[in-house]
């Protein structure tokens, strides 16, 4: 893989993490017009380290917020930050199930099959069309709908579904607080992040040369940078109902991934 190349699938990476517009789907087009010949065989080691990235910058973004998760987690008291991350851990569950029992069916999906991911985009712009016209309360996340939108997440797993997109729709579609509900969204993926990392470690399924540490560095920058402005950038987005713009960014790469995979 040549370096240019790992900066732009890490901007990719970096920006279609937060924004709501699937990480996966894009990273399997973009693939698509590279070419299969240029992803090396440490491909599994570079989508880590770009995950790695995203989730770092996550951390950084929130970093107040998990601050203050932590001290109110170790007064070991049923307090708010207990009962939230009780809700982050609940809402794990489902794409659990699935990483662990059907990564193989899951597996299926991926690899140039960019019709399902057009497709799957065009769900996505739905999601979010329903999210953006969606009246604002002032709901909290409750532990009921922390399943809900773990559900969500689970179903995301698939190319072309956003994480972000499914998480926050459903969120809004229940009620909850817009700000809140992006909050959540973005909090709830990084145990699961470094949870497949440790197990992508454990298998052993993680392979490294000396030669790979140029483009996985730069992979790596450019995805914890992109991630971090566009982390920022979606919390304001959603406070102010802005997601219409991706329906329509969403629906148009979809049809044209549609189009590329049946007539091209």
């Amino acid at each position: 893989m040549e370096i240019i190349d790992a900066i732009i699938l890490g901007i990719i990476q970096g920006l279609t993490e937060f924004l709501p517009v699937s990480s996966s789907g894009h990273l399997e087009l973009a693939s698509a017009i590279i070419g299969d010949e240029k992803i090396p065989e440490e491909s599994l080691m570079f989508t880590v380290v770009l995950h790695f990235a995203t989730a770092l910058a996550t951390l950084l973004v929130f970093r107040k917020d998990i601050v203050i998760l932590l001290e109110g987690l170790f007064k070991f008291k049923w307090n708010e930050e207990t009962q939230f991350v009780g809700k982050i851990v609940l809402s794990m569950i489902p794409a659990v199930i699935i990483g662990l029992f059907f990564e193989e069916q899951l597996e299926q999906f991926f690899g140039g099959q960019i019709v399902f991911v057009g497709f799957m985009l065009l769900v996505t712009a739905l999601l979010l069309f329903l999210a953006d016209k969606a009246k604002n309360t002032e709901k909290p996340v409750s532990f009921p709908n922390a399943v809900l939108v773990g559900l969500a997440q689970a179903v995301a797993m698939l190319p072309g579904i956003s994480r972000s997109g499914a998480t926050i729709s459903a969120s809004v579609l229940l009620g909850i607080d817009k700000t809140k509900a992006a909050r959540f969204s973005f909090l709830m993926v990084v145990p699961l992040i470094f949870g497949k990392i440790a197990k992508d470690i454990l298998d052993g399924a993680l392979t490294y040369n000396v030669e790979s540490f140029g483009y996985l560095s730069f992979g790596f920058l450019a995805a914890f940078v992109s991630g971090y402005f566009a982390c920022t950038w979606m919390i304001a987005l959603v406070r102010k109902s802005k997601l219409t713009y991706f329906a329509i960014y969403c629906s148009i790469v979809g049809l044209i991934a549609i189009f590329a995979g049946l007539y091209l």
